[in-house]
């Protein structure tokens, strides 16, 4: 088979790839419209965030057998269509899902206990012990909306805290032994941290907005390491203006290009706000993207394509 690669990754896909018979070919340049004019030539494509496979370009790929996504979402993929035609999809989240945990740990720690400003301000020469007074974890309840292999990974970091770990999702009987699965009223109740593990769907887009908010009884901590356009920003903000949310670790932005590689050119007054909050945390959607994992997800999309064809 001859598997065409869209985007870097770990040599090891390459390798082992090659290893196992397949035929590697590398277009790291071309854009979309002349990839389509030769995708009928490879029977499996390797992609992480470049562009679309949209049903235009699966339309074109004739004899596609399967996708490789090195990630754990699979929005930028015509899935039903896929599906249709019948081509094998392979995501990784089982890839960067202990990275995630860990960062969203991070996060949530250095937004309760002002570390970033606290930072920022003794960099300066300001030493500021009062106004870098921290909030404590214990005792509080962490919320988790979408409990899959990234939320899963998350509740079982928070098993070394004494905290209550709660969890909702679409899919019943998905709780464990790390959190209990609750219905949304409950969660609205009891949440003192939300951390958001959901892909992103046409039910979670726009998610997180002023309705959303205002169903919570406490004043909260929010985290998202899942995908930016969940969370209406603007809401944030005036939610955060309110003092309904506390503060914000924000791994991902509604203004994020779909290649996830970098933000709109134009930015609206709310990400000027976001910016300058000395209680918000922000990074470059990089919560699964450390080096142990870069490999885990190479390795994972290698497994599953072998399991399924050879």
């Amino acid at each position: 088979m001859k598997v065409l690669h869209l985007d870097t990754n770990h040599p090891l896909l390459l390798e082992q790839l090659s290893q196992l018979g397949f035929e590697n070919y590398e277009d790291y340049k071309s854009s979309k419209n002349e990839v389509e004019k030769k995708i009928h030539l490879y029977d499996g494509v390797i992609i992480r965030s470049r562009f679309t496979l949209d049903q235009q370009f699966l339309d074109k790929a004739t004899n596609l057998k399967f996708i490789g996504r090195v990630g754990a979402g699979m929005e930028n993929i015509d899935v039903a269509h896929a599906k249709h035609k019948d081509i094998f999809l392979a995501s990784a989240p089982e890839g960067n899902r202990n990275a995630v945990g860990e960062h969203s740990l991070g996060m949530l720690l250095s937004v309760m206990n002002k570390m970033c400003k606290a930072n920022r301000e003794v960099k300066k020469g300001k030493w500021d012990r009062e106004g870098n007074r921290g909030v404590e974890l214990e005792g509080k309840t962490v919320g988790i909306i979408g409990y899959g292999n990234m939320g899963k990974a998350f509740a079982k970091k928070l098993q070394g805290f004494d905290v209550e770990v709660i969890c909702y999702d679409i899919v019943g009987g998905v709780g464990d032994e790390n959190a209990r699965q609750v219905g949304i009223m409950e969660l609205h109740q009891r949440s003192d941290v939300v951390s958001l593990h959901v892909p992103q769907t046409e039910l979670t887009t726009g998610m997180v907005n002023t309705e959303f908010i205002n169903s919570f009884h406490k004043p909260f901590w929010l985290l998202n390491t899942a995908r930016g356009k969940c969370v209406v920003t603007r809401d944030l903000v005036e939610a955060l203006k309110s003092e309904k949310i506390l503060g914000a670790g924000l791994d991902v932005l509604e203004y994020e290009k779909k290649s996830f590689e970098n933000m709109f050119i134009q930015k609206p007054k709310a990400f000027k706000y976001l910016r300058k909050a000395k209680n918000v945390v922000l990074t470059p959607h990089v919560a699964g993207w450390t080096k142990e994992s870069k490999e885990k997800l190479a390795q994972t999309i290698v497994d599953k394509i072998q399991e399924r064809f050879c």
